[in-house]
Order: structure tokens, then C-alpha cells, then sequence
């Protein structure tokens, strides 16, 4: 009579057990199924395509001659601020894409798969980091096509489209956060609004503050995005610059601190 030998199944992979080379592996499949849903769904990168075309033209042509005296000298004043603008509005799509892959049962699959959280996560930023230079490219692309000097060169060029991407990235937590809590993609998009429209106009990317009355200049002095366009404008045309530039790393440090580890613990929580 033949022993029947019982043997206990493996058990599965928990998330803290996996290396990082396999999370790399598995994020690096999420960005190419995030990317394939663009290529299936190519409207969806109409905001990066397009966005940066409307804004400089609107913005030079409606104000450039108003507040610079010239739509020329407006070019190199408002295009490395709109560089902050375009970061923050193309991180909104974040949070509204989380939202949207719970609604449509994603996240359940994902549930049921060996792979860490946390990859779901950063696969999402990296293609709308991806996004995001996209459109900063077509904006420098209109801005020297309108007139534009880089007077530092292409060092400083670079320099403020890194600093313009830092900055994004870290404000994408804050719409993750804002998709994880809301209850639809319509809510998320309500919220949003609600957090970008005071931050980008109450700041110097379209005007100087010197005209603003005290109370908003105090709010334009601490506004994150002011630093990050008087960097970049800086950066670009020539100017102090450590100020700006430091203060922008602290707010992106900070944002990062503090919303990063909310919106892990919320998706954990979710998923």
C-alpha cells in the first residue's frame, strides 16, 4: 500500500516579500498598459498635445500687450511660468484616472494579482510625468516659435523643465489622493478646480505682483507655483535663482512627505 504524501501549496507572494527587481518588472508592464490605453484612446492626450498651443497664444495675444507693453516681450515673461500651469494641469488627470479605474473594476484585477500596491501607483506617474514633458516641449516650442530667448543656454533650458517636472510630480499625489477619496471622476475634476485655479492665478506666472493689492501679494509670496515660475523664468532668461529654485524643492519635498504616504495608506486601504 502506496503513502500518499501531502504537500502544502506555496504560499502567495506578499507584497513586502517582493524584490525590487520584480517591482520594477511590474511597473514597468503597468506603464505599457497605461501607454496602450493611450494608443487605443489617442484623445486622451489631447490636453498635452493641444493645451500648450491655446495657452501661449491666448495668454500672448489677449494679455501680452496690455501688461508688457509688447506680445515679444510677454513671451519671455509667461512661458516659463505657464511651464508650472501645464505641470499642475496635467497631474489633474492622476487622480481622475484612479477614480476611473476603481469605477470600472481595474483595481479588482489588480486585487487578485502577486504585485505591490505601490507599483499601480507610480506606473500612473511615470506616464503622466511622460505626459507632462510632452506638453512642456510643445510650449517651448510655441514660445520660441513666438519669440522666445533662452538667454542662459541650453543648461538653464534644462534646468527648467527638470525643476517644472519635479514640482509636477509631487503635486500628483495630491490629485491620487483627491481620486482615492472623491466618490466619481466628475467630483474629482469639481476638487481639483477648487485647489488650482487660487494657486495659478493667484501667482506671478501671468503678472507681476507688484500690482496685486497686499494681502494677495502676501498670498503670491508663498504660492508654490511663484516660485516655480520665478525660477523658471530665471532659469530661462537669466537671473537670481537659488532662492527660487530651493524654495521649489522644499514645497516639492514637502508635498511629497506628506501626501505620499496618505494616499499609499487610502489605496492600500481601497484595494
Amino acid at each position: 500500500m502506496s503513502a500518499t504524501v501531502l504537500t502544502r501549496p506555496a504560499p502567495a507572494p506578499a507584497e513586502g516579500r517582493i524584490s525590487l527587481r520584480a517591482n520594477l518588472r511590474h511597473i514597468g508592464a503597468l506603464v505599457r498598459r497605461n501607454v496602450m490605453q493611450i494608443k487605443q484612446d489617442p484623445e486622451s492626450m489631447f490636453d498635452a498635445l493641444l493645451m500648450p498651443i491655446v495657452f501661449t497664444l491666448l495668454f500672448v495675444y489677449v494679455f501680452g500687450g496690455a501688461l508688457e507693453g509688447s506680445q515679444s516681450a510677454y513671451v519671455n515673461y509667461t512661458v516659463p511660468g505657464l511651464m508650472a500651469m501645464m505641470g499642475m494641469n496635467i497631474a489633474m488627470a492622476v487622480g481622475t484616472g484612479i477614480n476611473s479605474d476603481f469605477k470600472t473594476g481595474v483595481m479588482d484585477r489588480f486585487r487578485t494579482m502577486p504585485i505591490a500596491r505601490s507599483s499601480v501607483l507610480i506606473a500612473k506617474m511615470v506616464v503622466e510625468v511622460g505626459r507632462a514633458l510632452i506638453a512642456t516641449i510643445i510650449l517651448l516650442t510655441m514660445g520660441f516659435i513666438l519669440g522666445l530667448h533662452a538667454t542662459t543656454g541650453v543648461f538653464g533650458l534644462l534646468a527648467a523643465v527638470a525643476l517644472s517636472t519635479v514640482f509636477g510630480a509631487s503635486l500628483m499625489w495630491i490629485f491620487i489622493l483627491l481620486g482615492l477619496v472623491a466618490k466619481t471622476p466628475q467630483s474629482v475634476q469639481g476638487l481639483a478646480m477648487i485647489v488650482v485655479m487660487p494657486l495659478q492665478f493667484g501667482s506671478s506666472i501671468f503678472t507681476k505682483p507688484t500690482t496685486m493689492p497686499g494681502w494677495l501679494q502676501s498670498f503670491t509670496e508663498v504660492n508654490p507655483l511663484s516660485n516655480l515660475a520665478d525660477a523658471s523664468r530665471n532659469l530661462i532668461n537669466g537671473g537670481p535663482v537659488a532662492h527660487s529654485v530651493w524654495m521649489t524643492l522644499a514645497w516639492a519635498a514637502g508635498i511629497t512627505l506628506i501626501t505620499a504616504p496618505l494616499a499609499v495608506a487610502r489605496f492600500r486601504k481601497k484595494t
